[in-house]
């Protein structure tokens, strides 16, 4: 605790404070994404909603500060990705989130961030059923770090390496479907917002987390990917879609995927408010402007009738909100 406390004490690093700014500018997409789980509790709960927005903001902030620190040869995300743990953790002491990062203070920004959700964490009437499943999903979180690997050849391998330690046995979905899964919050949030309601079931819980993982989060994750491609390739940065064999099996996987996630959603109690999100997930992602260049549109089309009804009609809605909040090419 004194650690972080005296980091706070400290001229925050220009490094990362734009790392922060830039999430908080250029991911409002990934923000209000999180928000829209608020709406799954029959009563709404300001707590949760203060939860789910500050948990994304952890994402969205490590995300830029792996990246970083991955480009500048520091490979150990371990340390960092602690804070997506000990955020939904109240009892776990806080760590040194930047022991091993280049950067050296951020103001108590990603500490005060952990602080908020342990507080709304502690409210919650039925954090105790979801407690141990989110934080298990959170220790899966640390894959987060591989992803941003320089080396493909090191990096395919450490993804493989973490699956078949986490994640052992036969699965319905693709290896590194299962660990681009375990890159998104989705699973977590879902369970935070089941937290937020008194009469939540162990039953519950189970039939929730099945259906958000893998599916829901393996087709976020590869609709980011997909509408990424191109910058991904021109920045050599990590592709999820890339793992497929070619082009038409990354358009067959991520087409079953989010049809997969649609039908799930719906199976689930409160079914309409969970197809409401996956649907909104996947015109969030292929609202993008990237997804309808030349090359992209009549598989972005084909993507958009895999999420169903729902998705094409919130497709518009999202374009405008896009431009509305300039987050068009976010």
């Amino acid at each position: 605790m004194r650690a972080w406390r005296a980091r706070a004490l400290e001229i925050p690093d220009r490094t990362l404070r734009s790392d922060a700014l830039y999430a908080l500018e250029n991911k409002r997409t990934h923000a209000d994404g999180a928000a829209l789980f608020w709406t799954l509790p029959r009563r709404r709960n300001v707590h949760l909603l203060r939860l789910l927005v500050a948990y994304e903001l952890i994402w969205d902030l490590l995300d830029n500060l792996s990246e970083r620190a991955a480009a500048a040869g520091h490979i150990d995300g371990y340390h960092l990705h602690l804070a997506i743990v000990e955020a939904i953790d109240p009892d776990r002491p806080i760590s040194d989130y930047y022991r091993r990062h280049p950067g050296s203070a951020d103001g108590g920004y990603l500490c005060a961030l952990v602080e908020t959700c342990r507080e709304a964490c502690m409210v919650l009437p039925s954090y105790p059923r979801v407690r141990a499943l989110a934080i298990r999903e959170a220790h899966r979180a640390q894959v987060l770090g591989i992803n941003h690997y320089t080396d493909p050849i090191r990096q395919e391998q450490a993804l493989k390496g973490w699956v078949e330690r986490e994640l052992p046995g036969n699965h319905d979905a693709q290896w590194f479907e299962l660990s681009g899964a375990a890159s998104a919050p989705l699973a977590i949030h879902a369970l935070l917002a089941l937290a937020a309601e008194p009469a939540c079931s162990q039953s519950d819980v189970a039939r929730v987390h099945a259906a958000y993982f893998p599916w829901l989060c393996a087709a976020t994750t590869m609709l980011d990917s997909y509408v990424d491609q191109a910058e991904d390739t021109e920045n050599g940065d990590h592709s999820y879609i890339a793992h497929y064999p070619d082009q038409n099996s990354a358009e067959r996987g991520i087409q079953d995927l989010v049809r997969r996630a649609t039908r799930e959603a719906r199976s689930l109690p409160g079914g309409p408010k969970h197809a409401v999100i996956a649907a909104s997930m996947a015109a969030m992602y292929l609202s993008k402007s990237s997804a309808h260049t030349t090359s992209l549109v009549a598989t972005t089309k084909t993507l958009i009738d895999a999420g169903g009804s729902l998705t094409r009609l919130l497709l518009p809605v999202l374009r405008i909100w896009r431009a509305a909040y300039k987050q068009c090419s976010a």
